[in-house]
């Protein structure tokens, strides 16, 4: 019966010390409802007139004003301020996503129109997602992102840590098993398949903070169950990283990377670069 109550004890310290936060379902609803805005192709609803859409958008600054109160525990006005600060920064969100948009319907031949694609591919819903979740966590949010990033990553099998730094134009084929962590940055006009990783050398605890994992350059191309890690690991622009390669080193700018049937690993420079056609 001692060990009983210990354990009740312990259970009811936890409780008491535990701050009260939205569930990750009302987080996951008011994203949900900001994408309704800016993506009507995801629902059969249309907002019909200016008023109507500024309302929306209303709604969606103040839910995520309460959001953030009750989530990080910040005073009222902080909280107010950083709502404004992402509602201002939407139309420069909603300008990137149309790039990724744009970039997945380029990008694709099986794709037959945008419309599918925003309602249809995993990896624009992840991209939409790590949109947003990127946008809170440069204001110093942290919580609210990572249940942001992982709502995507249950729904789709992609998991983009919301620190990591994408440009526009980026374009996730399939996705399924695509990891790309917290200190990544990947330039413009970059396309990667599934089962990537860029990820680290090392997760040590010490290395919280460090750079480190890698950088990929604009207009390169990663193919399926590639993995490249490391801080210091710097992808030049309009390589080729053939599938199923590991790579620990840095490549210079236009280089295919890939393996012979002998399984040797193979580094050479392209006659002509992957970027040149843009």
């Amino acid at each position: 019966m001692d060990s009983d109550q210990d354990f009740i004890n312990k259970l009811l310290e936890k409780h008491t010390i535990t701050h009260e936060v939205p569930s990750s379902e009302q987080i996951h609803e008011w994203v949900l409802q900001l994408q309704k805005v800016l993506l009507p192709e995801v629902t059969e609803s249309r907002l019909s007139d200016r008023e109507s859409i500024q309302e929306a958008l209303y709604k969606t600054g103040d839910g995520l004003k309460l959001l953030l109160t009750k989530t990080s525990g910040c005073v009222p006005e902080n909280c107010a301020e950083i709502a404004a600060h992402f509602m201002k920064s939407l139309p420069e969100i909603y300008n990137t996503l149309q790039s990724d948009l744009e970039a997945f319907y380029n990008g694709d031949p099986a794709a037959k129109s945008t419309y599918e694609i925003v309602r249809a591919y995993p990896g624009y819903f992840a991209i939409f997602i790590y949109r947003i979740a990127h946008q809170l966590y440069t204001f110093g949010v942290s919580l609210i992102p990572r249940i942001l990033s992982e709502f995507a990553h249950s729904k789709t099998g992609i998991d983009i840590h919301p620190g990591a730094e994408i440009g526009k134009s980026f374009f996730i084929d399939h996705g399924t098993g695509v990891v790309i962590g917290e200190t990544t940055k990947v330039g413009d006009h970059v396309k990667i398949y599934q089962g990537v990783t860029l990820g680290a050398l090392s997760v040590n605890k010490k290395l919280s903070g460090v750079k480190r994992h890698p950088t990929v350059g604009d207009h390169t191309v990663i193919y399926s169950g590639a993995t490249i890690l490391g801080g210091d690991t710097i992808i030049g622009r309009d390589c080729i990283i053939g599938g199923n390669v590991w790579l620990t080193t840095s490549v210079p700018d236009g280089t295919k990377v890939y393996h012979t049937a002998e399984n040797k690993l193979v580094k050479k420079l392209n006659k002509v670069s992957h970027g040149s056609s843009h």
